[in-house]
């Protein structure tokens, strides 16, 4: 099961989660040019691993496992997704 990032994280950002990923699934990174205009982070949902480390650093208590994500952010796993989705579009078109 994928872990999600939710409604918390809107408007924080912290990428203490960014900095404990161990397979750098959580976007977009600072760097990215998407990064200042996103309202929050996202996980990949094809690329976590379900480790689980990036959870007890979050700050504000935004990132659950998929099927412990509180029903009123249920929405949440599928704005994780389709956050990645156009990036896979475009790998796909190169």
């Amino acid at each position: 099961m994928t872990h999600v990032i939710a409604e918390p994280c809107i408007n924080t950002k912290d990428r203490s989660c960014v900095e404990v990923c161990p397979v750098d699934c959580i976007h977009p990174i600072a760097r990215d040019p998407r990064f200042a205009e996103s309202p929050m982070l996202y996980i990949d949902p094809d690329e976590c691993i379900d480790c689980g480390v990036c959870i007890s650093v979050c700050p504000v208590s935004a990132i659950f496992r998929g099927d412990e994500l509180p029903l009123e952010w249920s929405r949440y796993a599928s704005i994780n997704a389709e956050f990645f989705s156009g990036q896979r579009e475009d790998a796909r078109l190169s």
